[in-house]
């Protein structure tokens, strides 16, 4: 073998071995390649779940607004019911004062 031929054949063998590698490339981008349908029901899937995370995010806000408000009321409540006991153990007492002195007037006459 000659050395014209030995360049030769180290080309050609060359050039199939690159051609093998671009051949190899190409099935391997053909066969991953990602369809724009699946890029769509991507982005319709994506542009849901933002909806839905804003969604929660107001439903949480709303839920700490009205608990915030329950509580609020709550703490009313229990301040008039305490002041209403208040008054009511004031009124019991008042009539068990005026009960004594209705007993102690009756008993002198």
């Amino acid at each position: 073998m000659t050395r014209v031929e030995f360049i030769v054949a180290t080309a050609i063998v060359l050039f199939v071995a690159f051609c093998m590698g671009w051949f190899a490339n190409w099935l391997v981008h053909r066969f991953t390649r990602v369809a724009q349908s699946d890029v769509d029901q991507l982005e319709r899937m994506s542009q849901e779940l933002h909806e839905a995370e804003e969604t929660r995010d107001q439903a949480i806000t709303y839920l700490q607004q009205r608990e915030a408000e329950l509580s609020n009321q709550l703490s009313q409540t229990e301040a008039e019911l305490s002041a209403a006991m208040e008054g009511l153990r004031d009124a019991r007492h008042e009539a068990e004062e005026l009960r004594s002195y209705l007993a102690r007037v009756q008993q002198s006459s």
